[in-house]
């Protein structure tokens, strides 16, 4: 199976909800987005980094410098109280969608 196509704001919800599991640095955001989508979703850094970027600047996540894994300087992102509100809010409209989207394709 070929990678997938994001539908816009999908992203959004993928790195909120990997957030949602503790800090983590971008590099560790796109390979668990990739390791959990079973290789579906390969998150480029030009794709990654502005959205991480756009999600801070809302108010839903907050970065501060660290260590990574091998030793390396590295920004850590997590979620903010504003960003679990709105992870909540993503999720109940992405399973309406999912929901909807099922209706139609299965049969009646």
């Amino acid at each position: 199976m070929g990678t997938l196509d994001l539908l816009q704001g999908t992203l959004d919800l993928l790195i909120l909800k990997t957030l949602s599991w503790g800090p983590m640095h971008g590099y560790s955001v796109a390979r668990l987005i990739r390791e959990r989508s079973d290789g579906a979703f390969l998150i480029e850094e030009g794709a990654l980094y502005p959205a991480l970027h756009r999600l801070e600047r809302q108010g839903w996540i907050e970065s501060d410098w660290g260590l990574s894994e091998n030793n390396r300087k590295a920004k850590f992102y997590q979620l903010t109280a504003r960003g679990r509100a709105q992870l909540r809010a993503e999720v109940a409209t992405w399973q309406r969608y999912t929901k909807a989207v099922a209706g139609v394709l299965e049969p009646a």
